[in-house]
């Protein structure tokens, strides 16, 4: 199973995120290393930080055990 960011809308368009921001894994409680040891996509050029990327880096966590 993957894990990927927020679809982002765009002139009623969609476009897949290129990954999550640190911010969005420090709410989520996990390392950027561990993220990329578990192939987790980290795009270390955004700042922002949205609740349902955390919720989905969580969700993923909790379903490897």
């Amino acid at each position: 199973m993957k894990v990927h960011s927020i679809v982002q809308k765009k002139d009623k368009r969609t476009k897949g995120g290129r990954g999550f921001s640190r911010g969005e894994f420090r709410e989520a409680g996990i390392d950027v290393k561990r993220a990329l040891k578990l192939g987790i996509p980290v795009d270390s050029r955004r700042k922002t930080k949205h609740e349902e990327n955390v919720k989905r880096l969580k969700q993923y966590l909790r379903s490897l055990g």
